[in-house]
Formats: C-alpha cells, structure tokens, sequence
C-alpha cells in the first residue's frame, strides 16, 4: 500500500496535481485503497472509485486537463482492461448490426427527462459553436446554422440525418430553411421525443441502423454519431452515404476525433457511458473515404466542446433536486464524472471535434468554406 501511494503520488505530482493540496485541480483520497486499485486498474478504477467516493476534486475538468496534458494515462502500466479491450476490437466486430442498438438502450435511453435538463432548448446533444454566442442555446442554434449552410440547404431539398438525437436538426433545418428530413436513431427514446417536437414538420424519424437506410437524398448529416461506427465498419459506413447520397450533394460529418488511431477504447467510458463507442483518427476516416468521396472542407473546433460539456455539466447541477428521484446519487457522480473528464480531455487538445464535408465528385468551381 505505501510502494503503491508513492507511486501514485508521485505520477500525479508531475502533472502538478497534489494529493491533499488546495488547489482545484487537486485531489482528496478519502480510501487509501484508491492507490493500489488506481495503479492496478487504471482508467477504469479511476472512474469506479470516484463513483464509490474514495476521492474528491474541487474541479474535475481541471484535475483532468491536467494529468491528460502530459499523457499521464500512458504512463500507467498496461492492464487488463486495456489489453481485453484491444483484443475485442481486434478480434468481434463489436459495433455489428446485432449490437447498434446497445448504446441507444444504455445512454441515450437514460431518461428524456435528465437530457431536457442539461441541454439546450433545441436538445442538441452534439459539440456548440461559441465564437459569437452569449449562452448555450445560442451557440447551440449557431451550430446547427452553421452545418445548414455548409450543406448549402434550400427549400424543397431533401435531407438524410444519420443519428438524429431528439430530432434538433431535422426541426431547426425544416423550420429555418424549408427541406424534408429523414432522420435515423438507434434510441427508442429518443424516437418517442423527436416524433413530438417534430410534429406538424415534414420530418421522419425512425429507429433504425444506418446499415439498413434506402433511399436518395440531396444532402447527408450526421452530428456526433460517427463515433459509434467502429474501424471495422467505416468503410460500409460511407458506402451506405455514398448509396444514399445525390450525385451533386454534400454529406457532413460531425465527429469527435483523436490524434494517434487506436483500437482502444477507454475503459471507464466503455463500461459505463457509451458502451462499444471508438474515436476515429484523421488517418481511419481518410482510408474510409478513400476512393468514395472528396474531402471539401475539414473544420476543427475542438475547444469549443470543452465549453459546450461544461455548460450541460452546470445544467445538470442546478437540476439535479428535480432529477434525483429518479436517479441514484452514484449516478450524479458517475455522470459528473462523465461531462467533466470529457471536458478535461477537449481542454488539454488530446480530442477533437471535426465537422469535415465531403461530395462524390468534387464541388464544381471548387468548395467555399464556411465558418
């Protein structure tokens, strides 16, 4: 226990985090079990003895900006959770049609009523666009403005929404700019939702994997849902836009992304956040657009999230006296732990966010990149 503490302490002291100390980013061990199952179980223990409350930051976001900074997470040995989690990725195609719809029964149907609280107005549950914007709804209404006229929408068009979330684009892009909209979820929930808020709207929503859409359409969107595909599936993945896509439309792609391709998933977010999930690399969606579709435009705003996570987090607290009778206080933590740690990661730049558009044949006179 003491070689373990050491040890532990001392990895943490060269992201300059203290044990004890007061500044924000600091910790509190208040079960000094936490060294040894921290040191043995990495990310994973991390996470769960958070969640048992064996330690306490005053700013999670901060203490993880901080030891993400200087790749802290590399320096802990290799484990078994890592090395089980490569060889599933390696080995099962662990984001195969039988297995879409895990997620959409673990996380998103998590209970509409939670997401209508630490979200924006328009239930936008994808990065915000802050360079002008004074709140979260704003910035919220300036992203999905932004991804309209990057697609260069017009009245009468019709649109394919790859995992559409409550429906936020297909309502604002219906109301706003005119089109249709055929939008795809694996989220019963979420369904149930969309259908009302788009109701009197020309908007379609399905449950159904992106595998299995038909049909042609004018332009492609898909917000924050690539990061459910897997490696193994990418390439089916843009064939089915290709498929799907008019030979003179645009297809956005709104992704979360890392610098370095890995077949490893955290383990922590894995098990308890979105089970199955892998961020693709810049290198992985260039193979899996190779020969399919022209890379116009690649946008990175990136640090916007950070900003984006911290306002659902302050969402989130202020409404949790309303929520926690239907949730357990573990669950409070776990998801504190959750928006906090993601907004770490934004904050020290080791993930991105890219909204990327692409064409079959190339923009004719070339493509106008907007921000």
């Amino acid at each position: 226990m003491v070689k373990a503490k050491k040890i532990v302490t001392d990895l943490l002291a060269s992201a300059k985090v203290t044990v004890g100390g007061s500044n924000p980013g600091d910790i509190q061990v208040k079960d000094e079990r936490f060294y040894s199952q921290v040191l043995t179980g990495g990310s994973l223990a991390l996470g769960e003895s958070y969640m048992a409350g064996w330690w306490e930051a005053e700013q999670l976001d901060v203490f993880f900006s901080k030891i993400l900074a200087v790749r802290l997470d590399s320096k802990v040995r290799l484990n078994w959770s890592l090395v089980s989690s490569y060889l599933a990725n390696v080995l099962f195609n662990r984001q195969s049609p039988a297995r879409a719809f895990i997620v959409g029964e673990q996380h998103y149907d998590a209970g509409n009523d939670l997401y209508r609280k630490m979200l924006d107005k328009r239930m936008v549950y994808t990065c915000a666009y802050w360079p002008s914007a004074k709140d979260l709804d704003e910035a919220q209404e300036q992203k999905l403005d932004l991804t309209c006229r990057k697609l260069g929408l017009k009245p009468g068009m019709k649109v394919l929404d790859i995992g559409c979330g409550w429906g936020s684009f297909a309502k604002f892009a219906a109301e706003k700019y005119g089109v249709s909209v055929v939008g795809v979820t694996v989220s019963k929930e979420q369904v149930a939702l969309a259908q009302e808020l788009c109701a009197g709207l020309p908007v379609e929503i399905r449950l159904q994997d992106y595998r299995d859409i038909q049909g042609e359409f004018d332009a492609i969107v898909s917000l924050g849902m690539f990061e459910h595909v897997g490696d193994k599936n990418y390439r089916t993945y843009f064939e089915v836009a290709k498929r799907c896509l008019k030979d003179d439309g645009l297809f956005l792609l709104h992704t979360i992304g890392k610098s370095v391709a890995s077949r490893i998933t955290d383990p922590w977010i894995n098990k308890y956040i979105f089970p199955n999930g892998v961020l693709p690399s810049v290198k992985q969606i260039a193979t899996g657009i190779e020969g399919i579709f022209v890379m116009e435009d690649w946008h990175n705003f990136g640090p916007d999230y950070d900003k984006t996570l911290m306002a659902w987090h302050d969402n989130f607290v202020a409404h949790w006296p309303e929520l926690k009778g239907n949730y357990s206080e573990q669950f409070y933590r776990m998801w504190r732990y959750y928006l906090l740690s993601c907004a770490g990661a934004f904050r020290s730049r080791q993930i991105q966010l890219w909204q990327i558009v692409l064409s079959k044949n190339g923009v004719s006179g070339g493509y106008c990149s907007i921000r």
